[in-house]
């Protein structure tokens, strides 16, 4: 069970990278930038959810 566990704290932790690192990458704000990048860092899974559904996104294009 510890394994499960485990592999799923790995999973939301990679998630919250990417997801940090594509707040960096967006051409919101710099204020809005800190303040996502802090609503990831302490709520994992919330802020995850919440940058998924309404989070700046990368521009990569």
């Amino acid at each position: 069970m510890n394994l499960i566990y485990g592999l799923f704290g790995l999973i939301i932790f990679v998630l919250d990278i990417w997801a940090i690192a594509s707040v960096i990458n967006s051409t919101a704000e710099r204020n809005t930038k800190l303040i996502w990048i802090a609503i990831i860092a302490l709520l994992p899974i919330g802020g995850l959810i919440a940058w998924w559904f309404v989070g700046p996104k990368a521009d990569y294009g």
